[in-house]
């Protein structure tokens, strides 16, 4: 049985469709099997709706959205909860403003190629930002800044989940922040 020895966050950003919604509903799963009973996943799609349904999409909307689930972020690991939070987040200056507030703040980027993201399309965002039917659309016309330095880099163009997912859960392990 597994042990949290303090709360963190581990940050997912990436590309829409670049697997961060999917990998960290993995690693929330392969934690809670472990025995680690409380673990808050935080995600865009659901923020959105409910924390954050005021805001829009231009840069200081999304700005604020981060800041927003940052805080939340922090209470919960501030309280030992491990604290998953997948997000876009494509500034970096709000993503380093939301580490420097969160203990043991991890960062995972989560890589694909735009042309694979393209193809895969899921939702079908970038075949109408493509075709202008969606404005502000990161990646293709607004920004997406990647991280610099993060923790952790998954590339789910070439890794499967379940390989990502190890490397994540190995790195916790190896940082003491669970305890096998």
């Amino acid at each position: 049985m597994a042990k949290v020895k303090s709360g963190f966050v581990l940050w997912f950003t990436g590309l829409s469709g670049s697997g961060k919604t999917t990998l960290s509903k993995s690693v929330e799963e392969r934690l809670k099997g472990m025995g680690i009973p409380h673990v808050q996943r935080l995600d865009g799609d659901i923020i959105r709706k409910e924390l954050t349904k005021d805001l829009g999409f231009s840069k200081a909307d999304r700005d604020e959205n981060i800041r927003r689930v940052g805080f939340v972020a922090k209470l919960l690991s501030d309280n030992g909860i491990p604290t998953l939070c997948a997000f876009i987040s494509p500034y970096k200056d709000v993503r380093n403003e939301v580490r420097q507030k969160c203990a043991n703040f991890i960062e995972i980027f989560v890589k694909c190629p735009i042309e694979v993201l393209i193809e895969r399309d899921p939702k079908g965002l970038y075949k109408k930002a493509l075709n202008g039917e969606i404005s502000n659309f990161t990646g293709i016309d607004d920004p997406y800044e990647e991280p610099e330095n993060p923790e952790i880099t998954v590339d789910t163009s070439v890794e499967s989940v379940e390989e990502s997912t190890e490397k994540i859960i190995s790195y916790l392990a190896e940082k003491g922040l669970i305890i096998l």
